[in-house]
């Protein structure tokens, strides 16, 4: 069913009525016409208890990069969703990755920008690595987001008909919000917002192109 469609109240927690009523994503899912990651999310806490609203809430907080900061993540990691804790543990591994990528390239301490808390085992360490030493900007971002992906995925597998399925719906909505207008003409912006993400101040630093 469409969201806006007339839908009936549904008790609070009545967790399976609202994922059954969701699509199934994927990374070449599309929004429908007069539909958007505003439209899905308004039905979504229009079902919601308040307590799920938060931890909804919660979650949104982390997809506005001028709260990552390390007051952001120290709440992240203490909060009482395992779902909301895990995946912020990954999003700050990826932060402090890309932080020390880009502090190397252009010769910055190691440890610039980057938010020291304990993040636990890392074991895409090495595969993200990988990723942000490609030439192709557009690819990288592209599989970074990938790499998120199937994160949502593991840490939701078990979770049917409960708050982390919805919360994983949502991350997963996200990356395709992102990418929904996206075109090869973004690279330019996908360089410096990979610079702001970090919230780095790299003066006289422009953009190159990759080589075909």
């Amino acid at each position: 069913c469409h969201p806006q469609d007339p839908l009936r109240r549904v008790m609070s927690r009545n967790y399976e009525y609202i994922i059954s009523s969701l699509p199934a994503l994927s990374r070449d899912w599309r929004f429908k016409e007069n539909a958007s990651f505003g439209t899905w999310l308004d039905w979504i806490k229009s079902q919601l208890d308040d307590a799920d609203k938060k931890t909804v809430d919660a979650l949104l907080d982390g997809f506005k990069d001028e709260n990552l900061d390390r007051g952001f993540y120290q709440a992240a990691l203490s909060h009482g969703n395992a779902f909301i804790r895990n995946y912020f543990t990954f999003d700050l591994n990826v932060r402090n990755a890309k932080a020390r990528f880009l502090n190397k390239a252009f010769g910055r301490k190691a440890g610039e920008d980057t938010i020291d808390l304990p993040a636990g085992v890392f074991p895409e360490a090495a595969r993200l690595e990988g990723i942000l030493a490609t030439d192709d900007l557009l690819g990288r971002e592209r599989a970074l987001d990938d790499l998120m992906w199937t994160k949502i995925s593991e840490l939701s597998l078990f979770n049917y008909f409960d708050i982390d399925a919805i919360l994983a719906f949502l991350a997963k909505l996200h990356i395709i919000d992102r990418w929904f207008s996206l075109d090869e003409e973004t690279g330019r912006d996908m360089f410096r917002s990979l610079v702001d993400e970090v919230r780095g101040t790299f003066k006289g630093v422009n953009y190159v192109a990759p080589k075909d």
